[in-house]
Parts: C-alpha cells; sequence; structure tokens
C-alpha cells in the first residue's frame, strides 16, 4: 500500500520526478539547448519561503509563462509525476542530491543545473527507470538519524 501525502504550507525539501517520453532539445536560460534524453529526471529543491513546500510545488505542477528557475525551463517539455517531499526544518537539498547522485542507474545531464548558488555539481539526476521512493527513503533513514519523514503525492 502507498501512503500517499500532499505537502503543506511548512518550510523543506523536495524532489520532483519528472517523465520525458521522447527526446527533447529545450533552452534553459544561461545554460542554453539542452538534450533531454527519454527517460526519468529528478531534481531537488528547497522551500523556505512564504507558503513552503506547498506553494513551491504548486507553481512547479505549472508550466511557467515567465520561467524563472532552471527547472521551470524542463517542465515545459516533461510531465510531473511524484513529488517527495520532507518537512525536515533543516534544508536537505544537497544531501539528496548527493543521495540521488549514487543511486543506482543515475547520472548527471547536465553540470550546474538548479545548482548555481551552490557548490553541488547539480540538483538534476537522469534514470532509464523511475528511481525507488522506498529505497531513497531507506538510504536517507541510514545516512541521517535525525530526519524527519519523507512523504510522496503521486501526481500524473
Amino acid at each position: 500500500m502507498v501512503n500517499v501525502h500532499c505537502p503543506d504550507k511548512r518550510s523543506g525539501t523536495y524532489i520532483l520526478l519528472l517523465h520525458c517520453a521522447p527526446e527533447q532539445m529545450v533552452a534553459v536560460g544561461r545554460l542554453g539547448r539542452l538534450r533531454l534524453e527519454p527517460g526519468w529526471y529528478a531534481y531537488t529543491g528547497s522551500a523556505f519561503g512564504p507558503g513552503g513546500v506547498a506553494a513551491r510545488c504548486k507553481h512547479h505542477r505549472h508550466i511557467s509563462e515567465r520561467p524563472h528557475w532552471h527547472i521551470d525551463y524542463l517542465r515545459a517539455v516533461t510531465s510531473l509525476r511524484q513529488i517527495w517531499f520532507t518537512h525536515d526544518p533543516q534544508s536537505r537539498e544537497h544531501q539528496w542530491s548527493a543521495l540521488l547522485e549514487k543511486s543506482r542507474g543515475a547520472r548527471q545531464p547536465f553540470a550546474g543545473f538548479g545548482a548555481t548558488d551552490c557548490n553541488c555539481d547539480t540538483h538534476l539526476f537522469h534514470f532509464s527507470s523511475p528511481p525507488s521512493f522506498d529505497g531513497f527513503s531507506r538510504r536517507v533513514r541510514r545516512q541521517m538519524k535525525d530526519h524527519s519523514r519523507i512523504m510522496r503525492e503521486m501526481v500524473g
């Protein structure tokens, strides 16, 4: 049985799980034109501003007419399938990116994607098949004992 939850207005960290069916070309701000291979993309982000995770995920559910973040450009050519999130009071964005990077089948498609304000190589990872929520949650619990619960929302 899958427990499904929706993010609320508290702050936290999230992963957008996106699917790209056919190969796509997309212009992403200063990163230029990028080729998206078919498959699954996991993007890590954090939401510590007004409205918290709920507001940020509401933004990501829609195609932006005026893209602001790198991920806004990808949303125009991908479908949002799941949102993994926590309302942990500590930002876990960089730790989650490091865990995704070590996940089976993960690769970094674009250096610097979503990581222009930190030292991470990227916050976007490509998988040929969907990454496992349960496997990711287990790795988080094993490596971060003080981590709050991770939940997921099924979107599409």
